[in-house]
């Protein structure tokens, strides 16, 4: 989660999943990060467009990790889910391939991202049920992710006109909510903080896991009521 330097209230939140063995999938996933602290210490929630701003983060790391794979001889790649959310409550998000951002309100799912993937795909043509995906032998088939030299990268965003105390908004990697239903993340991130429900979340993750999961990724923003006499 990063902080504006200048706006108080404007946050963004930003998991980036690497993929292209270790050293390539880390360069991927590190240029997202960069790429983003760089554009988001520039953005004025004032004046500029927070959809724009994710999807300039998509295109300038897509570029940057094509020119890496190039000059490395490697192949990096990299999913996203990001958010931005300015200081009267508005929020927009962005993702690409199977990292995915949740909406909850009060602990029920209102919304999620739909994946960039095979089976999605799938599924979005009824071939398959929703149920069926995480067990699927090429659920880990991406459809669109940044670093791709045979398209560019999909765009989805979705704009969320004012955030409500009850609300939370979760970006996390498969590594993740390949282990859970929205139901199961929706009530611990309802009930804890957003420290707790990370600490637990991976805790949890890893056991049901079994020493077979993938990289783990996550950021939480939850809303809170103002205290009472606080107006």
């Amino acid at each position: 989660m990063i902080g504006h330097p200048h706006f108080q209230g404007c946050l963004m939140g930003v998991v980036a999943d690497g993929m292209g063995g270790r050293s390539g999938g880390r360069k991927a996933s590190d240029q997202v990060l960069l790429t983003a602290k760089q554009l988001f210490a520039k953005y004025s929630p004032e004046t500029d467009s927070a959809p724009g701003l994710l999807k300039q983060l998509v295109e300038d790391s897509h570029m940057v990790i094509k020119l890496t794979a190039v000059s490395a001889e490697q192949e990096p790649h990299s999913t996203v889910a990001a958010f931005i959310m300015n200081p009267r409550g508005e929020c927009t998000w962005i993702h690409v391939g199977d990292s995915r951002l949740y909406h909850f309100q009060n602990g029920r799912l209102a919304k999620r991202t739909r994946d960039h993937s095979y089976v999605q795909a799938l599924v979005d043509r009824g071939e398959l049920s929703a149920e069926e995906i995480e067990d699927h032998p090429q659920a880990n088939i991406l459809l669109g992710c940044l670093g791709m030299s045979t398209a560019p990268p999909p765009i989805d965003t979705h704009s969320i006109p004012q955030l409500q105390p009850g609300d939370a908004l979760l970006a996390c990697s498969d590594g993740l909510w390949h282990y859970f239903t929205p139901e199961e993340m929706g009530a611990l991130i309802a009930e804890r903080t957003p420290r707790e429900s990370v600490e637990l979340l991976i805790e949890e993750a890893r056991m049901r896991a079994r020493g077979t999961g993938d990289n783990i990724s996550l950021a939480i923003l939850k809303l809170e009521p103002l205290p009472k006499g606080n107006g």
